[in-house]
């Protein structure tokens, strides 16, 4: 079974003892950095040279490139090289995804190219994400979006960052006005009369909502208060782990859509830039009882 990788409404703090001391976590952060780094080259090389057709199909919707898989050996070979006895879960591999084991051996979440599909189309909304995991938990994690020239990272308890800045999710508390990032379960056609009707409330409660096709850079966005919450019926755990640990670590919170912590493991994803906004966007997406009040004030800005 896997471990809570966060509460729905954990905010930074100091790691756990069993997680890592404060050295080791910075290493962790660096390797996540470089191996981000070195996936995100891959895709600046080969942006414009491969495109639908030279592509296979996975399965069902599901688009894998000559990009990802160059990609994804350029981010374990760092890996490896760093932490030889680690183990590393990726989404180019057969691992199971039920969940992650949660002993203290670390584990590597790695998405070498989140929003294949844009990449391929030259759409510039995809990157490199890495996360680690010890002790069911994240500790570190980076997400490298080369075609936006930004990059955003975060270790348990040091805070999070982009381009060198500290970051900080946005100050608004209601629904209206709110910008609200979202995926489309297009991979999983049982989940798409669900997920109709969560994009239909949550356009209803006054939620301004965009899908740009790559989760782990709509969860920077909320990290960096450009958002304000983001839901998605149905990711893995390399599609979020690496941006989940940045929201937190920006003040926000993160959960399933259907109540609980976000475990890591494949499921819905919902996340905030407050307890108040992940409540009420819960609540409007899942059709339940308004878990706030929608008058709240629209303290603080977006920057």
């Amino acid at each position: 079974m896997a471990a809570s990788s966060s509460s729905d409404a954990r905010s930074p703090g100091t790691p756990s003892p069993d997680l890592a001391g404060d050295a080791e976590l910075e290493s962790w952060l660096d390797t996540a950095r470089e191996a981000a780094e070195a996936a995100a080259a891959v895709h600046a090389e080969w942006a414009g040279r491969v495109g639908v057709p030279d592509a296979s199909w996975k399965r069902f919707a599901d688009l894998v490139s000559e990009a990802d898989l160059v990609a994804q050996e350029a981010a374990l070979s760092v890996i490896r090289r760093h932490h030889p006895d680690h183990v590393v879960l990726a989404e180019e591999g057969d691992a199971a995804t039920t969940g992650l084991p949660d002993g203290p051996t670390p584990i590597w979440i790695v998405d070498p190219l989140d929003g294949t599909a844009n990449f391929l189309h030259g759409h510039p909304m995809y990157a490199s994400s890495v996360a680690v995991a010890r002790s069911g938990r994240l500790v570190a994690g980076a997400v490298t979006a080369s075609a936006l020239g930004h990059r955003w990272w975060a270790r348990r308890g040091g805070g999070a960052f982009r381009d060198g800045e500290p970051i900080r999710t946005s100050g608004i508390r209601t629904m209206k006005g709110a910008l609200v990032a979202t995926g489309f379960p297009f991979k999983e056609p049982d989940h798409h009369e669900t997920y109709a009707g969560q994009l239909t409330r949550a356009l209803r409660a006054g939620a301004q909502v965009r899908r740009g096709g790559a989760a782990a850079v709509d969860l920077c966005f909320l990290a960096d208060g450009r958002f304000e919450g983001f839901w998605e019926a149905a990711l893995q755990p390399w599609d979020f782990a690496a941006g989940a640990l940045i929201v937190e670590e920006a003040g926000g919170v993160v959960g399933r859509v259907e109540g609980g912590p976000l475990p890591l493991a494949s499921g819905s994803v919902l996340a905030a830039n407050s307890a108040e906004i992940l409540d009420l966007l819960r609540a409007r997406v899942t059709g339940g009882s308004q878990g706030g009040s929608e008058g709240g004030s629209e303290a603080g800005s977006r920057g």
